[in-house]
């Protein structure tokens, strides 16, 4: 699943790098042979102070902004990725993202930070889930910082594409079964797709999402 989010992803034109953020744990180790397969630069960090490690990998590759991705979004867009960074170019906010305001599946989440914002952010946020989140203090903070935000043409949010359970990942195994396995295919493919069989929603339809807090 890591390798499809970084093919997707590395299809950006507007990324200058690809980086994986990862843990220092032993088990970990996995995920830095791997990527030493792909040729893809790693940083190691805190397992649990998710915030710091970002805040060491933008330090390490002098990463300014810093564009979030996570690891259980296999069905990421490349021109999402694009569409973001482009609407940070042009707004030039302290964060960008499709998130804050969701109107887009979940799984296609896209975050652009600017180093300043993370650096204050990792100086001041305290709660648990500010440090293993990333970016809520930035974007629970509107008073202190200016956000931009993408939104799709209508409301997707209802829509479930992250993987973190069995369901999740039997949903997205049928999206590459039926689109292809290469996965050159976009999120407006997998609409169409869901359109046709409806029938693949309810795969993991009953899941619920965890909130903030719940880590």
């Amino acid at each position: 699943m890591l390798a499809r989010v970084l093919e997707r992803t590395a299809r950006a034109k507007l990324l200058d790098q690809v980086v994986v953020a990862t843990t220092t744990a032993p088990a970990d180790e996995a995920i830095v042979t791997h990527c030493q397969t792909l040729n893809i630069p790693v940083f190691r960090g805190s397992e649990e102070d998710v915030l710091d490690r970002y805040r060491g990998a933008a330090l390490e590759h002098d990463a300014d902004p810093i564009v979030r991705i996570t690891s259980d979004c296999p069905l990421v867009d490349p021109d999402i990725v694009d569409e973001v960074l482009a609407l940070y170019s042009t707004d030039r906010p302290d964060y960008a993202s499709n998130v804050a305001s969701r109107t887009f599946p979940q799984g296609l989440d896209v975050e652009v930070i600017r180093r300043g914002a993370l650096e204050l952010a990792w100086r001041e946020a305290r709660e648990s889930h500010e440090r293993v989140h990333v970016t809520p203090f930035i974007y629970q903070n509107r008073d202190r910082f200016r956000l931009a935000t993408l939104n799709a043409d209508q409301d997707y949010s209802r829509l479930r594409w992250t993987v973190d359970t069995a369901q999740d990942l039997e949903f997205v195994r049928a999206v590459y079964a039926r689109l292809g396995s290469e996965g050159r295919f976009g999120w407006r493919n997998v609409l169409e797709l869901l359109r046709r069989e409806p029938a693949l929603e309810d795969i993991n339809r009953g899941i619920r999402q965890k909130s903030l807090e719940e880590g």
